[in-house]
């Protein structure tokens, strides 16, 4: 059974940077895409940012460079490096793998 914790989400100010973490449970996910998506409040969920397990990167555009996202297939863990946020950012993050969801982790950005 696939499960996904995110972790690393909190309260910063605006310029401020974030680490957030997905925990990948239950099979490996090296042959698999791994994705970040958001949803502030009152708005859909929009990808933030996907990686393909070939290697390639894609990002929204709204935050091609500020955001990096990794993975360490060792530990299934996806990681998305926020720096330069800004209060658009504030969102609840989740991870997407294989069209699961965790139960996401609450980012706020003051200004």
């Amino acid at each position: 059974q696939v499960q996904l914790v995110e972790s690393g989400g909190g309260l910063v100010q605006a310029g401020g940077s974030l680490r957030l973490a997905c925990a990948a449970s239950g099979r490996s996910f090296s042959d698999t895409n791994m994705a970040w998506y958001r949803q502030a409040p009152g708005k859909a969920r929009e990808f933030v940012a996907i990686s393909v397990y070939l290697g390639t990167t894609l990002y929204l555009n709204a935050v091609k460079g500020r955001f990096t996202v990794s993975r360490d297939n060792n530990t299934n863990t996806l990681y998305l490096q926020m720096n330069n946020l800004k209060p658009e950012g504030t969102a609840i993050y989740y991870c997407d793998v294989l069209e699961l969801w965790g139960q996401g982790t609450q980012v706020t950005v003051t200004s």
